[in-house]
């Protein structure tokens, strides 16, 4: 089914304001791939907030043309998929997790702004922790040291009263 005009336009622009506040974008092949495949590939992509979707190649070579992601439209070559967002390792992690479990699905290449990526690269950036583990890790590092000296400082009462506790059961005895 071809689009007229307006219905191009209207894509051009959708993928260019997604694009606009991207971190990544992933490009997979997708020959011979079920309906049911896609469709849970989009239902995870959509629970990570990663954009997904399969457009023509000249539609987003367009939406890609004045951003830092323009040196990508070289390689935007055959059926493509592509996988958009402001995380860099969510989009790589839904894409190259799926990857894994259909050998139709390969990852072909993709960019971060103003670097174009190889798929080995994208394997890399997918194995990375997400965001919110490695703000959890810098939260819990951060917190140690306070946690060990209010541990440390509780230690002196707890001690006197444990003290206290036993010289009145030596007097009791």
């Amino acid at each position: 089914m071809s689009l007229n005009l307006e219905q191009k336009q209207a894509v051009v622009a959708e993928v260019a304001k997604v694009v606009a506040d991207a971190q990544a974008i992933v490009m997979a092949e997708n020959r011979g791939l079920p309906v049911a495949a896609m469709t849970q590939l989009r239902a995870r992509a959509r629970a990570s907030g990663v954009y997904f979707r399969v457009v023509k190649n000249t539609l987003v070579r367009r939406a890609v043309a004045d951003t830092p992601f323009a040196s990508l439209a070289d390689s935007m070559v055959g059926p493509l998929a592509y996988g958009i967002g402001s995380d860099p390792v969510a989009v790589a992690k839904v894409l190259n997790d799926f990857a894994k479990g259909n050998e139709k699905f390969v990852i072909t290449g993709g960019a971060m702004p103003g670097q174009v990526m190889s798929p080995k690269q994208i394997a890399a950036l997918a194995a990375l922790p997400s965001r919110e583990e490695l703000l959890a890790r810098l939260m819990g590092t951060m917190q140690a040291p306070v946690a060990k000296l209010v541990r440390t400082m509780n230690e002196v009462p707890a001690k006197f009263v444990r003290a206290l506790a036993a010289v009145r059961d030596q007097k009791a005895a």
